[in-house]
């Protein structure tokens, strides 16, 4: 692809980049729709801003972009940049109302949404799932073919919304599956779902992929999932915060998410070598300039009070010299910008020693795996020894968070290592009234206040946002204060479960590196196929009859 403004036009409809002062196209852009491509206008918004009352930070400023025919629009960003404020203000405004400010303007055209958000109700987690499924008037009025079909396109048990186990003790997928079952029983045309593929197994993402793929609907939805935004994304809307978390930014880009990162990495690059060529001619220009200044400089002031006519001429030089000065930082006014993007997190633990390698850590055995009267599976052997690093993985409901939890408490048992577990339930472990900062402050020093500080910065939180109650945060920063705690506590022993669901395609690869150069043991539950692929140790798959071997 030639690097010319033309070219990286065609990339975007209606964008118009400047040649002379070339930015990427993922810059504050201003978009228009192309007149010629007539086509029905299912969700149209224009110039939203949305300001976060208590910081006075603006999560999102003049956006603008529409969603039609059978798009797939997704939308992604760091955590905490407004992708789930921006589905609310679409699809539930009045849960924004004291939060943050919205303004512009939201049409939707005849329009019936469907909108999964990110959290689920509280009053549910007591209720058994027959009475939630039971008191939805849709779910009552579809038919028992239309109710099948639905199962079978979420891949879910038929039976499981007749089920009498309490909301609370369904696994994460399972709860997913229940929320997706009554939105598709409402017969929505249009759909808004806020992380749809959060704590799904593998079989049901592959089944929500394909629903979305044949569903023939309009979607506008969030996702961190990269294999689903590569096979689903036919259009991105990219949310970013720069300099400090003040200056909102937004592109959106009318192709595949596979090609706009690629498209996205060769205009910065080429932005970036743009820009260092500049800076490079620059130096040199401003280096011949300050030499001539230093040496008319010099002549002045040595030359004799004899010789008015040279120090005349002098004086003439230096006037010149200042003039093309002046010049210079005219020009400058207009030079190339340097491309600004939003970095991932940093994040690492230290001083962390390896278990011996012979070291039996783990030697279990159980006839069989319960939740409360439910059996889940058979007879369970495995034994971990020093270092190793364990990958769970196995479908919903086969109880993969059960056997991580009894895991750790047989290890803390019969063991003095120092066991550090990150749950899927953040409210398991968090204190939600605590700020990040109260909450991670365990000896209560000024130096382990410094550090934590730090370190949230670093992971991408405002300065405002560490003095936030935990509940106030996105999932993706709650995640983010979880890692900084096992951080914290120098574990010889990490259990994580889902550790990545959350954190978005820049700071996911982090956590995942993070988690494979650990140098102790690792024992970990997941779904997130990019984790797998590239998972350093053994894999090993949880089913009804007990735990079998994943070849590597």
């Amino acid at each position: 692809m030639s690097g010319t403004a033309a070219e990286v036009s065609r990339f975007i409809s209606g964008v118009k980049i400047p040649e002379r002062s070339f930015r990427p196209f993922f810059a504050p852009l201003c978009l228009r729709i192309d007149a010629s491509k007539e086509v029905q206008k299912m969700l149209t918004v224009q110039h939203l801003s949305i300001l976060h009352n208590q910081d006075l930070r603006p999560l999102i400023q003049d956006l603008s972009f529409t969603l039609t025919g059978t798009e797939r629009l997704a939308v992604i960003g760091e955590e905490g940049n407004g992708k789930s404020a921006l589905l609310k203000a679409i699809a539930a405004p009045e849960s924004l109302q004291g939060w943050a400010d919205v303004s512009g303007e939201i049409h939707i055209t005849h329009e019936k949404i469907g909108y999964l958000r990110q959290e689920v109700s509280p009053d549910w987690e007591a209720l058994p799932v027959y009475q939630i499924c039971a008191e939805s008037a849709a779910f009552l009025d579809t038919d028992s073919g239309a109710l099948a079909a639905i199962c079978r396109s979420l891949d879910m048990p038929a039976d499981l919304c007749w089920a009498d186990t309490a909301f609370r003790n369904l696994s994460g997928g399972e709860k997913v599956r229940i929320r997706m079952l009554l939105l598709l029983c409402e017969k929505p045309t249009m759909l808004l779902l806020d992380e749809p593929g959060n704590d799904l197994d593998l079989s049901a993402l592959q089944a929500l992929e394909r629903y979305l793929l044949t569903c023939n609907l309009p979607v506008l939805y969030v996702s961190h999932d990269e294999t689903m935004l590569s096979r689903t994304a036919t259009q991105v809307l990219h949310l970013e915060s720069l300099h400090g978390r003040m200056e909102p930014r937004w592109t959106w880009a009318k192709e595949p998410y596979s090609e706009y990162v690629q498209t996205r990495r060769s205009q910065l690059n080429r932005q970036r070598n743009l820009w260092e060529m500049e800076q490079r001619d620059r130096r040199i220009r401003d280096e011949k300039l300050r030499k001539i200044e230093d040496a008319v400089a010099h002549a002045q002031a040595t030359i004799s009070r004899g010789d008015p006519h040279g120090g005349r001429l002098l004086k003439k030089k230096m006037k010149a010299v200042k003039s093309m000065e002046h010049r210079f930082e005219r020009e400058d006014e207009n030079a190339i910008e340097k491309p600004a993007e939003e970095y991932a997190m940093f994040a690492k633990f230290t001083e962390i020693s390896p278990i011996p390698a012979g070291k039996i850590i783990l030697d279990l055995h159980l006839p069989g795996l319960e939740a409360g009267e439910r059996k889940l599976c058979d007879k369970i052997e495995l034994q971990i020894r020093g270092p190793e690093k364990l990958l769970l993985i196995g479908e919903n409901g086969t109880g993969k968070t059960t056997l991580l939890r009894i895991m750790g408490k047989q290890m803390a048992e019969k063991t003095n290592l120092k066991i550090a577990y990150m749950p899927q339930r953040y409210e398991d472990e968090l204190d939600f009234e605590q700020t990040p900062v109260a909450y991670l402050n365990t000896d209560g020093s000024k130096e382990q206040m410094t550090f934590i500080r730090t370190a949230l910065i670093s992971m991408k939180f405002s300065r405002e946002e560490l003095e936030h109650p935990i509940s106030f945060l996105s999932g993706g920063q709650k995640a983010k204060v979880l890692l900084l705690r096992l951080i914290v506590s120098q574990p010889d022993v990490l259990l994580l479960d889902e550790p990545t669901r959350n954190l978005s395609p820049l700071s996911a690869p982090v956590m995942r590196n993070i988690i494979r150069s650990f140098p102790s043991a690792v024992i970990c539950v997941t779904h997130d196929r990019k984790m797998i692929e590239e998972w350093p140790g053994r894999i090993l798959r949880l089913t009804s009859k007990g735990l079998e071997n994943v070849p590597c």
